[in-house]
């Protein structure tokens, strides 16, 4: 499934409800659609869970954590690190 975008998972997830909520599919291709849409949707999260993880990584180079992220350490006022 790496030969399409995010947004095109999205719009086929989108015909997909369409044709569901429609009432007018056979039980055969219901459930066509709804493993074809549990795929997509697999697709989507990952895909979103991917974007996630990039942006964690970039904000933390940019706050100048280099990826350790700014979790709250014991005892430590996190205020300060967060103004500079």
């Amino acid at each position: 499934m790496a030969d399409i975008t995010f947004e095109q998972a999205m719009s086929r997830l989108e015909q997909i409800v369409a044709a569901l909520e429609g009432g007018r599919c056979t039980l055969d291709d219901s459930l066509k659609l709804f493993e074809e849409g549990t795929r997509l949707t697999a697709f989507c999260s990952k895909q979103l869970k991917e974007a996630e993880q990039k942006i964690i990584k970039l904000t933390a180079v940019e706050a100048g954590d280099a990826g350790e992220g700014l979790s709250d350490r014991q005892g430590e006022d996190m205020g300060e690190e967060l103004s500079e």
